[in-house]
C-alpha cells in the first residue's frame, strides 16, 4: 500500500511539471480570471514567477506570446495580462467603448482589481502601486485606437503610483509619443499629475463635487486621478476621454495603461568606469 501511494505521488508530480495537471493558483485577484480561464494561465505550474512581464519577456529571449501569467512584483502573487509582441508590459487597465464591465466602482474595487483579465478591466490600484514603486523605475504607457483603427501612443517615464496611505497618487516623468499629453500637460489646467485617486466613495479631487459621479450620458466618470476635474478619463465607458484624440467628436474604440521597466535605466559597473586624467 505504501509503494503504491509513492506511485502516485510520483504520478500525480509528473502531471503538475509537465502541465498536464492544473495547479490552482493563489494569486490575489484570481477573481479577474474565470475558472475555465485560470487554466489558461501560461506559466501555471512554474517554480520561477517573475517580476513583471518584461521580466518574463527578457527572460524567454523575447519569444514569450501575449497572454495571461503569474507574475510577483512584490510580495503579492497576482495574475496579470501580458502583452509580449510589444516588448513585455504589463496591462493595468483595459476598455472598450460599450463596455459590459461597469466601471463605476468603489474605492475598494478599485484597489484590488475588476472586470476580466482577456478583457476590459482594471488591474488594482494595490497592484499598480507595487509594480511602479521598483526596484528601479517604471514608465506608463498608453495606447489609444479610434473608430478607424488609427492607433496612437504616448508614455510618461519615469511613472510612480503611492500607496493607499498616499491616496495611490500618481507622479508622472517626462513624456513622448504620437498622442497628445493629457497628464501633465492641458490647454483647460487639468493636471493628473500629482493628483490622488478618486472614487464615487472616496472624494480626493480638486473639484467642489465628486469627479467620480458626475455623469454624461448616463454614465457616471468612474475611478481616476482627477483634478477639477479632467483632460483626460480612460475609466468611463461610453466615451473615452483623452483631450482632441479621444472624446464626443473623435470616438475611440478602445485603449490600454501598461507599465514595464524603464529604458532610461541603465546600470553603470566599477568595471565600466574609466578616471579622467588632467
Amino acid at each position: 500500500m505504501k509503494q503504491l501511494g509513492g506511485r502516485m505521488l510520483a504520478f500525480l508530480s509528473l502531471l503538475i511539471s509537465t502541465g498536464a495537471l492544473a495547479v490552482q493558483p493563489h494569486a490575489k485577484n484570481i477573481h479577474l480570471l474565470s475558472p475555465e480561464e485560470q487554466k489558461f494561465i501560461l506559466n501555471l505550474g512554474h517554480k520561477e514567477i517573475p517580476r513583471d512581464c518584461h521580466d518574463l519577456w527578457e527572460s524567454s529571449g523575447a519569444q514569450a506570446r501575449d497572454g495571461v501569467y503569474l507574475i510577483k512584483p512584490a510580495d503579492t502573487l497576482i495574475v496579470a495580462y501580458c502583452a509580449m509582441q510589444e516588448g513585455g508590459w504589463t496591462v493595468i487597465q483595459h476598455i472598450t467603448v460599450n463596455s459590459s464591465v461597469d466601471f463605476d466602482r468603489s474605492w475598494e474595487e478599485y484597489k484590488l482589481g475588476f472586470g476580466s483579465l482577456t478583457d476590459n478591466h482594471w488591474l488594482g490600484n494595490d497592484y499598480i502601486h507595487q509594480l511602479t514603486s521598483g526596484p528601479g523605475r517604471y514608465k506608463l504607457g498608453i495606447k489609444l485606437v479610434d473608430k478607424d483603427a488609427k492607433t496612437k501612443t504616448g508614455e510618461y517615464d519615469p511613472v510612480l503610483v503611492e500607496d493607499e496611505n498616499a491616496q495611490y497618487r500618481l507622479r508622472l516623468g517626462l513624456y513622448q509619443g504620437t498622442a497628445v499629453d493629457a497628464l501633465t500637460m492641458d490647454p483647460e489646467n487639468y493636471l493628473h499629475d500629482n493628483q490622488r485617486f478618486t472614487t464615487k466613495d472616496r472624494d480626493n479631487d480638486n473639484y467642489f463635487q465628486n469627479c467620480a459621479k458626475l455623469e454624461f450620458q448616463g454614465v457616471a466618470g468612474g475611478g481616476w486621478w482627477y483634478d477639477a476635474c479632467a483632460g483626460a478619463n480612460l475609466n468611463r465607458r461610453n466615451v473615452i476621454y483623452w483631450q482632441k484624440d479621444c472624446n464626443k467628436e473623435h470616438l475611440c474604440k478602445y485603449t490600454w495603461m501598461m507599465v514595464k521597466p524603464s529604458d532610461m535605466v541603465k546600470v553603470i559597473r566599477p568595471a565600466d568606469c574609466q578616471r579622467d586624467e588632467l
